[in-house]
């Protein structure tokens, strides 16, 4: 039995083809577990998203109702503002009107002050050069 060159080549050629697909047939293998479990992961995903899709709409409704909430309560300390802005404003000329009436009470005290001292002053040289004639007539 004698083999010719061609179908000695193409025996070659299956065994070679039979190689590869034994070392290719594992790595196929992995290859689909691998992207098995590649759409588990995107599934799971999936899943997570539409409930933190959900979860975030619910988060956005009540965000939405406390910003209302609290743009009422701006409107209604605003409101109160302006309705307590002339007390305030009273109580602020108030303030002044004392300030001015104390700064005017130093001022009189100051000048009572000085014109009795002026006054004692005056008086003591009065009596103390009265006192000195005195005892010069009598010395």
């Amino acid at each position: 039995m004698t083999i010719s060159f061609g179908a000695l080549a193409g025996l070659i050629a299956a065994i070679a083809f039979l190689v590869l697909v034994l070392f290719t047939i594992p790595m196929l293998l992995n290859v689909s577990k691998t992207l098995k479990e590649a759409e588990k992961t995107v599934q799971l995903t999936n899943e997570s998203m539409a409930k933190l899709t959900e979860d975030m709409d619910d988060l956005m409704k009540q965000t939405g109702g406390l910003l209302e909430k609290i743009d009422a309560l701006l409107q209604d300390v605003n409101g109160k503002m302006e309705t307590l802005q002339p007390v305030v404003q009273a109580a602020a000329d108030l303030g002044q009107s004392v300030s001015d009436i104390n700064e005017s009470s130093k001022k009189m005290i100051n000048k009572v002050s000085n014109a009795h001292f002026t006054r004692t002053g005056m008086i003591t040289s009065v009596i103390t050069s009265a006192f000195a004639r005195h005892f010069r007539r009598k010395g």
